[in-house]
């Protein structure tokens, strides 16, 4: 099945977390390693001070799938989040993107964009869009 899982990770809210323990159940279930991924926007403000405080996070999330047994590392990027996620996939050869989905719909969509809709459709692998649970 999948041998290698990409986590396309956002925030460092309970929607990451979720998004995190489904791809993590689901790299146990298949026998996959992980790759969790963030991307810091050009255009986020404050994407300095973000860096340090996500990335203590994600190392929790990673040091929480080590000791269930699951080989992950993370890893933080910059740019525009849509093309590293799938570029970073390309390289690392995933099997597997797996990534929220804010539930954006209409204009607000349009203006703020779809990173999960960039990503279904550039991709070079399966996706797995996990719906924010806040809206279903």
């Amino acid at each position: 099945m999948f041998r290698k899982i990409l986590v396309a990770l956002n925030r460092c809210d309970h929607i990451s977390e979720y998004i995190f323990q489904e791809a993590l159940e689901l790299a146990k279930a298949t026998k996959a390693s992980l790759k969790l991924l963030h991307v810091l926007s050009v255009d986020e403000r404050g994407w300095e001070e973000l860096e340090k405080s996500r990335l203590d996070v994600f190392k929790s999330f990673t040091e929480q799938a080590i000791a269930v047994g699951v080989a992950t590392e993370y890893y933080q990027g910059l740019g525009r989040p849509g093309y590293i996620i799938c570029e970073t996939a390309r390289v690392w050869e995933a099997g597997l993107i797996v990534i929220g989905r804010r539930g954006l719909s209409g204009m607000s969509e349009l203006i703020l964009g779809s990173v999960s809709n960039y990503v279904t459709h550039y991709a070079p692998c399966s996706v797995l869009i996990i719906q924010n649970p806040d809206i279903t």
